[in-house]
């Protein structure tokens, strides 16, 4: 019997809580929950999650912090970052301490429920692996059977979100995507708005984990006013 997937909320309203774990048990998850960002990252570690929707504004640790220290300890679990706020710099802010998602309150049950199932969805493509190696022929290789990517012999530490953007660019070499197209191949997300600003913040930090110079990137490039591409680099 297929184990099932366990989600973590951290949340300190509770109502919230209680309508999240009802709706998300009703969809075959199993649920931890945490009312602080610092039971949060204690449950994170004792509880190994299969994802995580993460509030932002939480008591004691917020939500950023949260996230942070999860990427600095090396966890790569899926985090979706809930957010009642419209501000653009809270969305970003919270892509750049390493979220692989951000939902907006209030949200539907039915967009909460497409985002987890798209976020474990990519977790399961790499469970099943197969590929092998990805050498661009720049110092550059990408594992897809352990899922590491190396450059010039040192490993380089990726979110979910960021290896997989790499690893889709990086099969279609010179192929230039929008950000549209990659909301679609890499997201998942069959709709777009200011969602689109996600995959900027995700190449921007792409860049700065396997660019010698970010600002003069030799791997991923920008058609400007199109989209984004892969090149072998110089």
């Amino acid at each position: 019997m297929e184990q099932k997937k366990r989600i973590l909320i951290v949340e300190d309203e509770k109502n919230i809580v209680d309508i999240l774990r009802f709706n998300l048990q009703r969809e075959g998850y199993d649920t931890a929950e945490a009312y602080d960002g610092e039971a949060g990252l204690t449950l994170a570690g004792s509880e190994r999650p299969d994802l995580i929707l993460l509030d932002l504004m939480l008591p004691k640790l917020d939500g950023f912090e949260v996230c942070r220290r999860l990427r600095e300890s090396g966890d790569n679990v899926p985090v979706i970052i809930l957010t009642a706020r419209e501000e653009e710099g809270d969305k970003v802010k919270g892509l750049e301490t390493g979220a692989d998602d951000y939902i907006t309150k209030p949200f539907s049950m039915r967009e909460l429920m497409a985002r987890v199932k798209a976020n474990l969805r990519r977790t399961e493509m790499r469970m099943d692996g197969g590929g092998g190696i990805m050498d661009t022929g720049s110092g550059l290789v990408v594992n897809t059977d352990t899922y590491q990517v190396t450059k010039e012999g040192r490993a380089v530490d990726l979110t979910q979100r960021e290896y997989e953007l790499l690893t889709f660019l990086a099969s279609h070499p010179g192929k230039v995507y929008s950000r549209i197209d990659l909301m679609e191949q890499v997201w998942n997300y069959g709709y777009v708005g200011d969602d689109v600003r996600t995959v900027d913040v995700t190449v921007r930090r792409l860049r700065e984990k396997i660019e010698d110079d970010p600002a003069n990137p030799a791997y991923i490039l920008t058609r400007r006013g199109v989209g984004y591409y892969f090149s072998a680099g110089q």
